[in-house]
């Protein structure tokens, strides 16, 4: 078995914030998160609040999470914040069963995931070079 990856140190111009434990397979929760990856945060903010999905109010929530605390805890400028992680990860999985014909059963799998977030303030170098 192969060790698990220690989790990458934030720099000091980076905040976080993590969604555990949410009810929804990480493979629909990845597509939400690809909506914002890369995107400053008023673009995924408002990309996420007109998405159709049923989980992106959640990820808009942990994406607002992530915003406070750059703007609390890090004193990062909000107008220059970019998303640059959204991680997707494997949960627990409740496993349920479903009566069928002829005493046979089907399993039925309800998948959790974990969600983390890091917003990074942007310099004006940076976005130059990105432009």
């Amino acid at each position: 078995m192969s060790k698990p990856k220690a989790p990458r140190a934030l720099a000091e111009t980076e905040a976080q914030a993590v969604l555990r434990n949410v009810r929804i397979s990480p493979r629909k929760l990845n597509l939400v998160a690809g909506l914002i990856r890369n995107q400053p945060v008023g673009t995924a903010v408002a990309t996420l609040t007109f998405s159709k999905r049923r989980i992106a109010q959640q990820v808009k929530k942990a994406l607002e999470s992530a915003i406070a605390n750059a703007e609390n805890n890090h004193q990062l400028d909000v107008d220059r914040l970019v998303v640059t992680r959204a991680e997707v990860g494997k949960s627990v999985v409740m496993r349920r069963f479903h009566a069928r014909g002829r005493g046979r059963s089907a399993k039925i799998e309800k998948w959790f995931s974990h969600l983390k977030i890091v917003v990074a303030e942007r310099t004006q170098v940076a976005e130059q070079e990105a432009a």
